[in-house]
């Protein structure tokens, strides 16, 4: 898969993680290429699959959404149509913003996002609680965020 990425490639890739928002030509002027060849490696890497899509990073803090707390999932099903129907209803909560299988003492590892702990305690008791073959839930509260991903991102590349 890597292979498939030179030296350009991955410079590209790192200033659109940086900021997906910057002009071409500057993304050009600092590989060292000129706009055409940029773009077309950026289709390229786009048709790839290693560009997945651009957003926008929303603030949290700003948003009022800075009770962030971590659910392990244990189903009482963990056959392949249990597992499914869990992952289409999990995608369903706008609070979930992530959502992990795991292999270890439980099933899943769920982020959560709301506003507060009272917030948090509604999510989990009408959503979490209900999403299909759930058995049981621990939950772990964020004291305070150091980093999320999309700030380290460009460093992997």
């Amino acid at each position: 898969m890597t292979a498939e990425l030179d030296a350009i490639d991955r410079r590209i890739l790192a200033a659109l993680v940086r900021d997906a928002r910057q002009p071409v030509a500057e993304i050009a002027r600092n590989v060292g290429l000129s706009k055409t060849p940029v773009a077309q490696r950026i289709r390229r890497l786009e048709d790839g699959g290693f560009i997945t899509g651009y957003r926008a990073e929303l603030s949290p803090a700003r948003l009022g959404l800075t009770h962030v707390a971590f659910v392990e999932v244990r189903l009482s099903d963990t056959r392949e149509s249990a597992l499914r129907k869990f992952n289409i209803a999990v995608r369903a909560i706008p609070e979930i913003e992530e959502c992990h299988m795991i292999a270890g003492g439980f099933d899943y590892l769920l982020k959560v996002r709301s506003h507060d702990i009272a917030d948090y305690r509604r999510v989990m008791g009408e959503r979490i609680s209900a999403l299909p073959y759930v058995n049981a839930t621990s939950t772990y509260v964020a004291m305070e965020t150091v980093f999320e991903a999309g700030n380290k991102t460009a460093d992997m590349i």
